[in-house]
């Protein structure tokens, strides 16, 4: 697992450490230059010993053929001597191993917490209150009706949403979706589906359980242990996202330039403790413990990354106006950017009862971050050597922030919903 080019970091410090500054947290890249600089130390000292070594195993074997069977007891004993140092040498050596190899994890370990770089076009800010806002659509969406009722309370009325018996299940932050409410959820994901797939994406149902390995070369780990639910026993994790499936898909392959783009979209169910959101969003779709949602995920050429970021985000963007839900594109700073992404587009989409945007997608830019923890790389016909991929990651979208949305901008007077055009051949109804 590459992690972080080392190269890079130890040959512009200043720089790496300045643009990490630019992050939320304290980052310091001291510690790894060190051990860094000790183990190129002791590396180098192997490699004089191992020269040194090969050396004296040389001579050893010239005397022994040049003195063949009857060597005297002086050549005998030359030989023994170069056979004592050989050894000594390779006690050396034996020594040094061990010390280089824990060197190498601890800066292997160290790397493992450092986040992706911010882009140089990713807003320079503290955190969410300095997000740009890019642009709007769908203003005239908005719905005017002052007593629109938030959507778990339309929800529960409707009788579709129940969270109280989805706590009896499993415990709070679950829900369970009854008749028309697990249908509109089904016709959610097959419209997204559909969408992404006449777009050009593959689709693709991965495993739901991820090993630590997947989670690692994502980024979730070890960061974000804290929130995710593991099945210790057989050092699986359910999985948060389906980024962490898709990103695996390629783990230690290499891949031809004529390949590239990959473009792969996949529902799944995604499992989040929310560990650090205690007394956000306790009410409603917004922030559940398990919810269902639309991934894309992208492998492209280098040379190529920064526009597919674009049309990653329209691709988001599209569903949003077929639904014709009204939102807003933010761009997050460098104090609000994911752990992965050198840059990351947000989609907040309007939300009557609280009376304001919620994020419903995050499309992000993490170019050979995940590339290099996942060590995916490609090669061009005629050109030497390899180098890596870069990944995207867009929602496409959390279904329940649309479902959310939907019951509450399309709420009518007379207490139902308003099914959204484009959804209704997949649910076959207008009214919840």
């Amino acid at each position: 697992m590459t992690v972080i080019d080392l190269k890079q970091l130890r040959e512009n410090p200043e720089q790496f450490q300045t643009r990490l500054n630019l992050r939320s947290g304290s980052y310091d890249i001291q510690p790894v230059l060190e051990l860094d600089r000790q183990q190129r130390e002791i590396e180098m000292e192997r490699s004089q010993l191992q020269a040194r070594s090969n050396e004296i195993g040389k001579l050893v074997g010239q005397k022994m053929k040049s003195a063949g069977k009857s060597a005297d007891a002086a050549v005998q004993a030359e030989i023994q001597a170069l056979r004592d140092q050989g050894n000594q040498v390779k006690a050396e050596l034996a020594n040094l191993e061990p010390r280089e190899k824990d060197l190498k994890e601890q800066i292997q370990a160290i790397l493992l917490t450092l986040p992706n770089l911010p882009s140089a076009t990713t807003p320079v800010g503290k955190d969410e209150d300095e997000n740009v806002e890019l642009h709007r659509w769908g203003d005239e969406y908005i719905p005017s009706n002052p007593d629109i009722l938030p959507h778990w309370e339309i929800g529960e009325k409707l009788g579709i949403l129940n969270f109280e018996r989805a706590t009896k299940i499993a415990q709070s932050r679950f829900v369970a979706l009854l008749g028309a409410g697990a249908a509109l959820e089904r016709a959610l994901i097959q419209f997204m589906l559909t969408q992404h797939t006449q777009a050009g994406f593959t689709e693709i149902i991965p495993p739901f359980l991820a090993n630590s390995q997947s989670m690692t070369a994502s980024g979730q780990l070890p960061k974000f242990a804290e929130e995710a639910f593991k099945c210790d026993r057989d050092d699986l994790w359910l999985i948060p996202t389906s980024e962490v499936a898709i990103n695996s898909l390629y783990r230690d392959e290499i891949l031809s330039a004529e390949e590239l783009p990959l473009h792969y979209c996949a529902h799944t169910p995604c499992f989040r403790r929310e560990a650090g959101s205690y007394g956000r969003d306790t009410r409603g779709l917004i922030r559940l413990h398990q919810f269902n949602k639309v991934e894309m995920f992208k492998f492209v050429h280098p040379d190529t990354s920064e526009q597919e970021h674009e049309t990653l985000l329209k691709q988001a963007e599209s569903l949003l106006q077929a639904l014709k839900l009204p939102y807003r594109v933010i761009s997050l700073c460098t104090g609000d950017l994911g752990f992965a992404a050198t840059k990351t587009y947000d989609i907040e989409v309007w939300l009557p009862s609280a009376g304001k945007y919620r994020e419903i997608s995050s499309c992000s830019n993490c170019m050979d971050f995940q590339a290099r923890r996942s060590n995916i790389r490609f090669k061009e016909a005629g050109k030497k050597g390899t180098q890596f991929v870069h990944t995207l990651n867009g929602s496409g979208l959390a279904i329940g922030r649309t479902m959310a949305a939907i019951l509450e901008n399309y709420q009518q007077s007379d207490g139902t919903v308003q099914v959204p055009d484009v959804l209704q051949p997949y649910l076959g109804r207008a009214v919840l």
